[in-house]
């Protein structure tokens, strides 16, 4: 069956779905996005996702393209449309079509753009299986809070982890503090058996899943700590993983070469792992 995707108030099929040359997103990658994960036809945490995409707007004085209600409705129509039971649903917005110029443009109309697509997810016994990490040095500018659609930075890094054999990059600092993934937020079991991730700010993107993952930490009652931790502590940790949406919990079992823990599958990811493949059933 054709793709068909929403644009500028209009569902149109996959390939006739065009922007303007002058589309500011185009031009200055000027917007934003979100990606949503769909389970059996069910959006998992839409709301806070879409919350933080109106959360984006606000911060580059961008105007929404539409009401949320009308919002969530384009998003499920571009889901039946697709028939997408199992899969991702893309929203951009850009803050339209004008005259390239630096500033703000007068007039402009915000430009949406929404996209399904099929995608086949953990089974709900599926056990996880552990990848591996290359260290990259973070090289994003200084608002990493803002889910931007320039992503340049996080390709380089993604990229050279893919060419050395690494399922995900790992942004660090100049000083050696780890911040998040090249498209995930990073966690660590560390030498006294603590969860720590870096704490929320301008430094990270305030993963959807990460508050999820949160939560079902909290209820298994793991002792958890939102602080900034460095290099050595990553490769000194007894587990590492990333999450995202469509990373769910990815164990990370060796860094740069070095094997995390004893190089296995730890515990409290495959606890996790499971109780998140759990949560998104269920929702």
């Amino acid at each position: 069956m054709p793709r068909v995707t929403y644009i500028d108030g209009a569902y149109r099929a996959y390939a006739d779905a065009l922007v303007p040359f002058e589309d500011r997103g185009y031009q200055f990658a000027d917007g934003v996005y979100e990606v949503i994960l769909v389970r059996r036809g069910r959006l998992i945490d839409d709301a806070p996702h879409l919350e933080r995409l109106l959360r984006s707007l606000r911060e580059l004085d961008m105007p929404a393209p539409c009401a949320l209600p009308v919002l969530g409705q384009i998003v499920r129509e571009t889901l039946r449309r697709n028939r997408v039971e199992d899969g991702l649903v893309y929203i951009q917005v850009s803050r339209g079509v004008a005259p390239r110029d630096h500033v703000f443009p007068k007039a402009a109309k915000p430009m949406l753009v929404v996209t399904a697509k099929r995608r086949t997810w953990p089974a709900a016994d599926a056990t996880p299986k552990g990848v591996s990490a290359l260290t990259v040095l973070d090289e994003r500018w200084a608002r990493c809070d803002i889910k931007s659609i320039g992503l340049l930075p996080n390709v380089l890094a993604k990229e050279k982890a893919r060419q050395a054999g690494a399922a995900e990059a790992i942004l660090v600092s100049a000083d050696g503090v780890v911040h998040e993934g090249g498209s995930s937020n990073v966690w660590i079991v560390d030498r006294n058996g603590v969860l720590r991730t870096h704490p929320l700010g301008p430094r990270i993107l305030g993963g959807v899943t990460r508050a999820t993952v949160k939560t079902l930490a909290e209820q298994a009652q793991l002792r958890l700590v939102e602080e900034p931790f460095r290099l050595e502590d990553l490769y000194e940790a007894r587990e590492a993983f990333v999450t995202s949406a469509t990373s769910f919990v990815k164990p990370i079992v060796s860094v740069d070469g070095r094997r995390i823990g004893d190089g296995e599958v730890g515990p409290v990811a495959r606890r996790l792992f499971g109780d998140y493949n759990a949560y998104s059933l269920a929702a």
